[in-house]
């Protein structure tokens, strides 16, 4: 499903106009990544955390040259789902 499918879903089930719910979705998505960035976890009871986690610095290896290439310790997003959230993706059927 993508970005568009959603917000169409979203429409037909509750009647509000796509435009409107595209820029709820788009908000959404601006807030949650503003707050990542400031450092600021989101946790939304039922559904999941966005998270960061720490990455600690590492040499790497730059294949083409052949050199090693330090990385830095830096913060990465993450989304950690809830217990309801697995349990209700656990219990469905795949249809392929």
């Amino acid at each position: 499903m993508r970005k568009a499918d959603l917000v169409n879903q979203i429409s037909e089930k509750t009647g509000i106009p796509k435009v409107d719910v595209l820029v709820t979705l788009e908000s959404m998505f601006k807030e949650i990544k503003d707050s990542l960035s400031k450092g600021e976890n989101i946790y939304i009871r039922g559904f999941g955390s966005f998270i960061t986690k720490k990455r600690a610095a590492k040499i790497g290896r730059n294949i083409k040259k052949n050199i090693a290439v330090h990385i830095p310790e830096h913060q990465i997003p993450a989304f950690k789902p809830a217990k309801e959230f697995v349990a209700e993706v656990k219990k469905t059927t795949v249809v392929e």
